[in-house]
């Protein structure tokens, strides 16, 4: 097990200057108004699930990044001696870092230097199994490292043709960043070809048309053993981050005896990188395509606000901002002697209902969760518009009917020698379902019922 000394650092003011050096500075700052207690205890989460022993940690407050190290050469040296004698074999670091901060703190620590975003790479790497998973991983892997590579730059890129330029030709790293660029294609292509997949799965999904509810929220709030109680599957659960990694669909029963969708989908986190976004929009594709988003957040966490919050910038970067949602306060049996206040609601979010206080643990609040889902699905199918129509569907028509009792309403059934005749008001995304049988609509503006 690798021995890490985590730096977490929070600075006032990324830097307000216009030049490189400020550039550069507030490049590293990364989330300037995070604070540091919190980030070095996230920082602790994070280091455990990538397996790592934490074997001590500064915390520093500084007015801006420094340019040259992010903490400043005094603390760069505060630091080294304090991983030495916790005899450390990296030092982690809560904020991004440039290429050169990067190159100096390893020589000035004489130590491996970590930034976060390649800690959660590197806990990514760890929990992907599936082919997609796995592809997406390396994408963000290879996205990242492109930049980083140390070297003379463009100057010594394919020398030849002029006075000056002649030479052995193409450098190591311009090889390394063609043959990064090159796997970046290959990995962009197999992804694509997932994606599409995917897509021919949905569409199987949809054939047979049942709403899709996803679990969203921040890291390690639940999600799976929410979604082991739901539905009864046999997920990991684990008290690691993003021990859920690659997207799970489950049938969901509801009280109502509809039957839906729940997806499991990866947590999200404070800060994280745009490019593990883009990376995984293949697998948060179930997000996007849900009618109800359940956001389940940790009761119990300190910072429980701040993390809704960071989940919910998310869901407006992927486009689902709109999409109703319920909200979900999970692990309520940590509460237990804390009091009513504990679980008291704060500023309140955009969400489709007040918090609902539930336990994956113990299953308290899980019934009355399914009825809220249920009466939310209901509302938002009654959103749509609804037509009356006949249907003549050959024997046996198990399957439409069962379809027309999930999502419909059957007006009328009268059964032929060959056939059977219904009438029925759906909604339109049914209908679109039902084309291949030849429905033959009487009228089209039919009142929700």
């Amino acid at each position: 097990m690798e021995r890490a000394f985590l730096v977490a650092v929070e600075l006032a003011d990324p830097g307000n200057g216009r030049g490189a050096a400020a550039q550069q500075a507030r490049a590293a700052a990364g989330g300037a108004g995070r604070n540091a207690e919190d980030s070095a205890a996230e920082l602790r989460e994070l280091t455990e699930s990538a397996g790592a022993a934490v074997v001590g940690t500064l915390l520093q407050r500084r007015h801006r990044a420094d340019v040259a190290t992010l903490i400043g050469s005094g603390k760069v040296e505060e630091v080294a001696a304090a991983a030495a004698a916790a005899r450390a074999d990296l030092v982690i670091f809560d904020r991004e870092l440039t290429p050169t901060q990067q190159r100096n703190l390893e020589e000035g620590l004489g130590r491996r230097v970590v930034t976060r975003t390649q800690l959660i790479l590197d806990i990514f790497a760890r929990h992907a199994r599936l082919r997609e998973g796995q592809l997406q991983v390396e994408l963000a892997q290879l996205e990242y490292q492109l930049p980083r590579l140390a070297g003379h730059g463009h100057a010594m890129s394919r020398l030849g043709g002029g006075i000056g330029t002649r030479g052995p030709g193409e450098t190591k790293i311009e090889t390394d960043r063609r043959r990064i660029r090159q796997r970046i294609q290959t990995v962009r292509a197999a992804i694509e070809r997932v994606r599409v997949q995917r897509g021919q799965q949905r569409q199987k999904r949809e054939s047979v048309p049942l709403a899709t509810v996803a679990l969203v929220g921040y890291t390690n709030a639940g999600k799976s053993s929410l979604f082991q109680r739901l539905t009864g599957a046999e997920v990991l659960v684990s008290a690691r981050m993003f021990a859920t990694l690659d997207p799970t669909i489950r049938v969901f029963p509801l009280p109502s005896k509809r039957r839906a969708l729940l997806s499991d989908t990866v947590g999200f986190l404070r800060d994280l990188p745009h490019g593990l976004i883009n990376a995984f929009r293949a697998t948060l594709e179930e997000v996007t395509r849900a009618r109800l988003l359940i956001l389940v957040s940790d009761v119990a966490a300190p910072d429980r606000e701040e993390r809704e919050a960071e989940v919910v910038k998310v869901l407006e970067e992927l486009g689902v901002g709109a999409t109703p949602r319920l909200r979900v306060w999970n692990k309520s049996d940590l509460l237990a002697g804390a009091g009513p206040s504990a679980a008291a609601p704060r500023a309140p979010l955009a969400v489709e209902q007040a918090p609902l206080l539930v336990s994956a643990r113990t299953g308290a609040g899980l019934e009355e969760l399914r009825q809220r889902v249920d009466q939310v699905l209901r509302r938002t199918l009654q959103d749509e518009a609804w037509e009356e129509i006949r249907l003549r569907v050959p024997h046996p028509a198990g399957r439409v009917i069962h379809l027309l009792h999930e999502r419909g309403e059957i007006l009328a059934e009268h059964h032929a020698a060959q056939r059977v005749e219904l009438v029925a008001l759906v909604p339109a995304s049914l209908k679109a379902q039902l084309q291949e049988l030849r429905s033959r609509p009487i009228r089209k503006s039919v009142e929700n019922r």
